[in-house]
């Protein structure tokens, strides 16, 4: 593996489950035993009803673009050589969002409402990110 020179993120007692599930290459998010909610990002207490009751479950991967764009100059310097690379807001089949990449497929081929699955990048030995590609 070369050496990863982008940002990274920093997991948090809360956050950890998500990236040591990602590891695996799995894709997981919470769940409130108390309302139900499907939840991301991670977090303490469930949105919805203000629960503490939350549980990591395993997750389809599946999920369509609710937003994106295409980023034709640096987000961050590091990025240079990847423009033009699509952020995208990805609406997960059980209901969350989540902030992601589109990967696999040319910027301009992205368009709402593509279905799209999880696909993951081990970028160091400690850290694999979530990424999506067309399904």
């Amino acid at each position: 593996m070369t050496e990863y020179k982008k940002p990274l993120p920093r997991p948090t007692a809360t956050s950890l489950p998500f990236w040591q599930a990602a590891k695996r290459h799995e894709l997981q998010i919470q769940h409130c035993t108390k309302c139900g909610a499907h939840i991301f990002y991670p977090r303490d207490i469930c949105p919805e009803c203000l629960g503490s009751e939350l549980e990591w479950i395993k997750v389809s991967g599946k999920g369509v673009v609710y937003s994106y764009t295409i980023a034709r100059a640096p987000t961050h310097p590091a990025f240079a050589e990847d423009v033009p690379y699509v952020i995208a807001i990805v609406e997960l089949a059980e209901g969350p969002r989540i902030t992601t990449n589109i990967v696999g497929c040319k910027p301009e081929e992205v368009h709402i409402g593509m279905g799209v699955e999880a696909t993951f990048e081990d970028v160091t030995p400690e850290i694999t990110l979530v990424k999506f590609r067309p399904a």
